[in-house]
């Protein structure tokens, strides 16, 4: 497939009925180990890479280009959509985060994810119009590309402690598809309850990922729970 058709698939994945169900890869080997398994789309991880090439998962340890260049030959040895974790989007600024996007397009992705964590212990999360910015900067960088994009906003409300952490969550990912996301990402929410809470509220289609928090689920407890994509 090509990039377009590919990021025209990736789409269509997200309107489907049938669960989504994506795993992560750090390198080629494994993208093409899990392409083979059956999978529709393959993302990329952050701390994958990052644990791959023996440094943290913090963006200051792995620069923008070494991601990029990881993820695009994963993306150009992929048969699948590949969808791209680029942290906080390389930059903190909304400019910074529009260029990351740009690249990543560029790199051969047709999807990537984005979050709100600022890196800075004073406060851990970019503020929340800032945060908004940030993602309207991506979403134009890519709408701009004309390559089919699924943009995912991802907010760290769950793993920094914010507090009344659920209204958080629920504020910061409507503001972020008001501003662009196609998908939303709350990781850290693990139990069902909450999971299903945040389906409930989130307008959008929400991505939930296990084995960061509490006893993982399986896939037909997901579906259950009203999340597409995990």
């Amino acid at each position: 497939m090509s990039q377009i058709q590919r990021g025209l698939r990736f789409q269509q994945l997200h309107t489907a009925e049938a669960i989504f169900l994506m795993p992560n890869a750090w390198d080629v080997g494994s993208a093409l180990m899990l392409a083979s398994c059956g999978f529709p789309a393959i993302a990329t991880t952050s701390a994958g890479v990052a644990f791959s090439l023996g440094f943290p998962d913090q963006e200051a340890a792995v620069s923008r280009e070494t991601m990029l260049d990881r993820v695009g030959s994963i993306a150009a040895a992929s048969p699948l959509p590949v969808s791209a974790d680029l942290q906080s989007g390389y930059g903190a600024s909304p400019e910074e985060v529009g260029e990351t996007i740009a690249a990543a397009i560029r790199a051969g992705v047709v999807g990537a994810n984005i979050e709100d964590y600022s890196g800075n212990p004073a406060q851990a999360l970019f503020d929340r119009e800032h945060a908004v910015a940030r993602v309207r900067a991506a979403r134009r960088a890519a709408d701009a590309s004309g390559v089919p994009f699924v943009l995912t906003a991802r907010s760290d409300v769950y793993l920094t402690g914010a507090s009344n952490v659920f209204a958080e969550a629920v504020e910061r990912c409507n503001a972020y598809r008001e501003a662009g996301a196609d998908c939303l990402f709350v990781p850290g929410a693990s139990d069902p309850k909450t999971i299903e809470a945040l389906v409930r509220e989130i307008n959008a289609p929400l991505t939930v990922v296990m084995g960061l928090t509490g006893s993982p689920l399986t896939v037909p407890q997901l579906g259950s729970l009203g999340s597409p994509r995990f």
